[in-house]
C-alpha cells in the first residue's frame, strides 16, 4: 500500500512539474510579445511627436501604459510559476529519493505476485483436470444405463410375445366354455322375456281393471254428493223443527242445538276411527300376503340358484349345503312365523277382510310384487362372501382340485388379456344374447361440465360421475383434454379398473381462468367398447334482460279515464348493465 502509494505522489508531481513547466514557458512567451508590442508602441510615439499628431501621440500613450501594466504582472506571474516550479522539482526528488529506500521491498513485492499467479495457473490446470474425470464418469454412466434400457427393453418384447402365445392357446381352450355359457344365457333371458310378456299383460289388465274402477269411483262420487246435498237440506228441515219444538216447550234454543251439534261430531269421530281400523287391518293382510310371496320367490330364486352354480362354477360342496340348510332353516322359521300370524289375523279381521274387495286380485298382486322388490327381507346375501364361510387358522388346508385350479388359471389369464387389449387399444363389441349395446359405453353426470360466470384468477372444481351403461364388464382410462383448453383446465382420475354394468366412478375437473373469454371443447377418454368424450364449457358473464310481458292490454276504456299497467324488467344474468 505504501508504494503504491508513493508511486501515485511520483506521478502527482510529474505532472504538476510539466503543467507548471508548459504554464511558465507560455508566460515567457506572452512577455516577450508584450516587450515587442511597447518597443513597436514607443517608435510610434516618437514617429508621431515628431508630425505633431497630439492626438495619436495621446492614444499611443495610453496603448503604452496599458502594456507596461501587462508586462509587470506577466513578469510577477513568471517569477511565480518559476518558484511553484522549483517547489515541485523538490517534492519529486525527495519523493524519488524516498522511493529507492523500497526498491528491495518492489523487487520481493514482484517475485509474491508472480508466485501467486503461477498458483492460480496450477489450481486452474487442476480443476479443468478434475472436471474432465466428472465429465468421462458420467459419458461411462449415460452409457450403461443406456445398454440397461436396451436389454429391459428386449425382455419386455419378449414377455409381450410370450404373452400373446399364451392367450392363443388359451383362447382355444375357453372358446368350449364361453359356447356353453352363451347357450345358458341364451335360454336364461328367453324365459325372462316369457315371463316379462306374462307380467305386462298382467299389468295392461290391471290397469284396465283400474280404469272401469275409476269411472265407476266417479259415478259413486257424483251420488255421493248429491245424497249428502240432500242430507244437508234434512238436517236444516231438522234443525228448524227441532227449533220450534225447543221453543213450545220453552227450554233453551242454543243449549240444546249446541248439544246436539256436538253428539253429531262424536258419532262422526266415532265412525272415522271405525274405518281408520278397518284400513289399517286391511294394510296388515296385505303385508302379510306380500311376505308371502317374497318367501316364495326366495325359495325360487335359491332353487334356481342351485340348478345353476354346478354348471357355472366349481364351489365347495360343504359351503354349498351349509349355506343351502341355514337358508331353508331361515325360511322355514320366518313361513312358520309369517303363517302363524296370517292365522291369527285372519281370525282377527274377517270383518275388516269383508270390506276390503275393491280392487282386483291382479291389482293386488302386482302392488305386492313392487313392494316385495322394494322391502324384501335380504335372508340370504345376494352375493356370498368370506364373511358366509368359517375358516379354521390352524387347520391344514387340503390340496385342491386340478380342474378348480386350470379353471381359476384360466380366468386369471382371459382377465390380464383384457387389460391388455384395452390398453393396446383394441375395441369389443358389449353384446349378450339377443341385443347389441349401441352408443356411448359410459354416461356422465351432468352430461356437460359447464363452468358459468366465472372470475379470472378464481379457481373452480366440479366432481362428475361416469356410470357404466354397456350390457358387460368395461374399462375406462383417461386419454386427454382438448388442446386449447390445457393451460387452464387440470382432470383428476383414478382409474378404478374393470367396473360392472351400472356401476360408477368419479373423476374432478379443475378450471383456473386467466382470461376473460369463453371457451369449449372435451374430456376424452377410452373405453373396451371405444373413445367417447365429456363435453366441456366454460362461458362468461353475460347479462340477460327479459320482460314479464309481451303486450300491454289496457282492455276496455272510457274517455277521459286513466289506467297505469306495471312491466317489470329482469335481469337473470350475472353481468349488470345499463337501460334506458
Amino acid at each position: 500500500k505504501n508504494l503504491q502509494l508513493l508511486d501515485d505522489m511520483v506521478r502527482e508531481k510529474e505532472l504538476a512539474v510539466e503543467n507548471t513547466s508548459d504554464t511558465l514557458s507560455a508566460c515567457r512567451l506572452r512577455s516577450r510579445m508584450l516587450a515587442k508590442q511597447l518597443d513597436h508602441v514607443d517608435m510610434e510615439i516618437e514617429r508621431e511627436e515628431e508630425a505633431g499628431n497630439v492626438a495619436a501621440v495621446s492614444r499611443l500613450q495610453a496603448v503604452s501604459s496599458r502594456l507596461y501594466t501587462e508586462l509587470e504582472r506577466e513578469k510577477e506571474r513568471e517569477l511565480r510559476l518559476a518558484l511553484t516550479q522549483k517547489q515541485n522539482l523538490v517534492e519529486l526528488w525527495q519523493i524519488e529519493t524516498e522511493q529507492a529506500k523500497y526498491d528491495i521491498l518492489r523487487e520481493e513485492l514482484q517475485k509474491d505476485e508472480e508466485e501467486l499467479q503461477m498458483q492460480y495457473q496450477e489450481e486452474r490446470e487442476v480443476r479443468i483436470w478434475k472436471e474432465k474425470i466428472t465429465a468421462l464418469q458420467a459419458e461411462g454412466t449415460r452409457r450403461t444405463r443406456e445398454k440397461r434400457e436396451e436389454k429391459a427393453q428386449r425382455e419386455c418384447e419378449e414377455r409381450k410375445k410370450k404373452l400373446l402365445e399364451d392367450a392363443k392357446r388359451n383362447h382355444k381352450k375357453a372358446v368350449s366354455f364361453l359356447r356353453q355359457s352363451m347357450a345358458r344365457i341364451h335360454e336364461k333371458n328367453a324365459k325372462e322375456e316369457v315371463k316379462a310378456r306374462e307380467h305386462m299383460e298382467r299389468r295392461i289388465q290391471a290397469v284396465l281393471s283400474l280404469k272401469t274402477s275409476i269411472t265407476s269411483n266417479r259415478e259413486r262420487l257424483q251420488t255421493l254428493q248429491i245424497l249428502n246435498k240432500a242430507k244437508a237440506l234434512e238436517a236444516k228441515k231438522e234443525e228448524m223443527k227441532m227449533r220450534e219444538a225447543i221453543l213450545a216447550e220453552g227450554g233453551n234454543v242454543i243449549r240444546e242445538l249446541f248439544l246436539h251439534k256436538r253428539q253429531q261430531e262424536n258419532e262422526k269421530k266415532k265412525e272415522a276411527f271405525r274405518e281408520l281400523q278397518k284400513s289399517r287391518k286391511m294394510e296388515i293382510v296385505s303385508r302379510i300376503l306380500q311376505e308371502r310371496a317374497s318367501i316364495h320367490k326366495q325359495r325360487k330364486r335359491q332353487s334356481t340358484a342351485k340348478a345353476i352354480k354346478p354348471r357355472g362354477k366349481l364351489v365347495d360342496p360343504l359351503l354349498q349345503s351349509r349355506e343351502a340348510w341355514q337358508s331353508e332353516e331361515t325360511c322355514k322359521h320366518a313361513d312358520g312365523e309369517i303363517s302363524q300370524l296370517y292365522l291369527q289375523n285372519l281370525c282377527s279381521f274377517t270383518k275388516a277382510l269383508a270390506f276390503s274387495i275393491s280392487l282386483p286380485h291382479e291389482v293386488l298382486w302386482e302392488s305386492g310384487d313392487e313392494d316385495t322388490e322394494r322391502n324384501k327381507t335380504l335372508l340370504v346375501p345376494e352375493f356370498p362372501g368370506l364373511w358366509g364361510q368359517e375358516y379354521d387358522l390352524h387347520k391344514v388346508p387340503k390340496a385342491e382340485d386340478p380342474t378348480r385350479l386350470a379353471i381359476r388359471a384360466m380366468r386369471k389369464q382371459m382377465a390380464e388379456r383384457k387389460i391388455e387389449a384395452l390398453q393396446a387399444g383394441i375395441l369389443h363389441k358389449q353384446t349378450v344374447p339377443a341385443q347389441e349395446h349401441k352408443g356411448c359405453a359410459f354416461h356422465s353426470k351432468p352430461s356437460c361440465i359447464h363452468f358459468k360466470d366465472f372470475d379470472v384468477g378464481q379457481t373452480y372444481k366440479k366432481k362428475i360421475v361416469l356410470t357404466n351403461a354397456s350390457y358387460s364388464v368395461n374399462y375406462c382410462r383417461l386419454v386427454g383434454i382438448s388442446e386449447w383448453l390445457k393451460d387452464f383446465i387440470s382432470v383428476h382420475f383414478d382409474p378404478p379398473g374393470k367396473m360392472s354394468s351400472g356401476m360408477s366412478c368419479e373423476f374432478l375437473v379443475t378450471f383456473k381462468p386467466m382470461i376473460n373469454e369463453g371457451l369449449e371443447g372435451a374430456v376424452m377418454f377410452m373405453a373396451q367398447t371405444g373413445s367417447f368424450s365429456v363435453p366441456l364449457k366454460c362461458t362468461v358473464k353475460t347479462c340477460i334482460l327479459a320482460l314479464d310481458k309481451e303486450l300491454i292490454d289496457f282492455g276496455s276504456l272510457v274517455v277521459g279515464e286513466t289506467i297505469s299497467r306495471t312491466i317489470s324488467l329482469t335481469n337473470s344474468g350475472a353481468l349488470g348493465a345499463r337501460f334506458k
